[in-house]
């Protein structure tokens, strides 16, 4: 029989950013189960703790850590201040990100920034910080949320695309510089799913027509399809994976 007990994150605790709601909330729920302790991050205090009641009961503990991932201080100063009272943080899922959508020649400049500050600066801000107590103890898991966009793109959102880009190179060098303190730094590149980022899009009969008939395996993903693979790379099973992008999209990026 396979050893499961590979998967066991029984003791270690996860900071999942942006986690009130979507992936983030559904990859907290996942570590969860697989017995992992939660750290919950968000802007909105309120909108967090609504999110924390949510997951009572599926953990030993869940914490709550308000602060913006885009601002480097204020992350770095939130992180350390939990280390130092509360404990280790084992596992950093860099799940928060936003979405912005106009034609190219038209892009606002201050969208991208945004876009910029939110998906890309806010991985580096929060990994930096979490990676350096990891060096310390020689161990740590850092898991970033690219996109299928990290390999494809599509009209009207060229630079998301881009910040989804930096995201998977931007873990591997995580891995490349990191690897040697014994941190493994993956991606996952999330499809297309029924989130709130995605709102619109799911509403749109044309447009959820078209993904039906592009992704080999004919629908919208549920955000619960992509714990299995969070579990996976912030367990012991994946001791000797390191700078890889694990695409979860139902073929989409795989087929014509």
């Amino acid at each position: 029989m396979a050893d499961l007990s590979l998967f066991d994150l029984s003791g270690r605790t996860a900071l999942i950013t942006g986690s009130s709601q979507g992936i983030g909330h559904a990859l907290a729920a996942g570590l969860a189960k697989a017995g992992a302790n939660l750290v919950l991050n968000g802007r909105d205090e309120a909108k967090l703790a609504d999110a924390a009641a949510r997951l009572a009961g599926t953990c030993a503990s869940i914490h709550q850590l308000a602060f913006d991932v885009t601002d480097h201080a204020a992350a770095r100063t939130a992180i350390d201040a939990f280390e130092a009272s509360v404990g280790a943080i084992d596992i950093c899922v860099n799940n928060a990100g936003m979405q912005h959508r106009a034609p190219l020649e038209e892009f606002p400049a201050d969208a991208f920034e945004r876009l910029m500050r939110t998906n890309v600066h806010s991985v580096f801000n929060v990994g930096q910080a979490v990676a350096r107590h990891m060096i310390g103890r020689g161990h740590g898991k850092i898991i970033n949320i690219a996109s299928a966009q990290s390999a494809l793109a599509r009209p009207s959102i060229a630079p998301y695309t881009a910040t989804k880009g930096a995201v998977a190179n931007l873990t591997k060098g995580m891995a490349t510089d990191w690897a040697r303190h014994g941190l493994q730094c993956n991606a996952i590149a999330p499809g297309y799913f029924d989130t709130p980022l995605n709102a619109a899009l799911v509403a749109d009969p044309d447009f959820s027509a078209w993904l039906e008939k592009r992704t080999p395996a004919g629908r919208w993903g549920r955000v619960d399809e992509l714990a299995g693979a969070c579990i996976f790379l912030a367990s012991d099973a994946s001791s000797f994976v390191n700078g890889h992008t694990l695409y979860v999209d139902g073929g989409i990026t795989v087929s014509l």
